[in-house]
């Protein structure tokens, strides 16, 4: 069994939210993460400022993207002989 990392977002009211990392990845030079509250899955923009992290919500422009790259990698895999 495999341990996910949990973190805490604190939202605009303050209010804290646990969420599991589901994935980590990078495209187009930036990095985003795939989170998932148990409830709903959310996909984040990793930005770095001074040296930390914060998280900050991708575009739908990002999101359309990321889908469709995910949608060609998991088609490739399916068509990829194995050995």
């Amino acid at each position: 069994m495999v341990d996910k990392d949990h973190i805490t977002i604190r939202d605009e009211q303050g209010n804290e939210h646990e969420y599991e990392v589901e994935a980590v990845f990078e495209m187009g030079g930036q990095h985003y993460t795939m989170i998932s509250s148990g409830q709903e899955m959310e996909i984040m923009r990793i930005e770095e400022h001074n040296g930390s992290q914060s998280l900050v919500n991708a575009t739908e422009d990002e999101i359309k993207q990321l889908v469709a790259a995910y949608e060609i990698a998991i088609n490739a895999d399916e068509n990829f002989p194995e050995q």
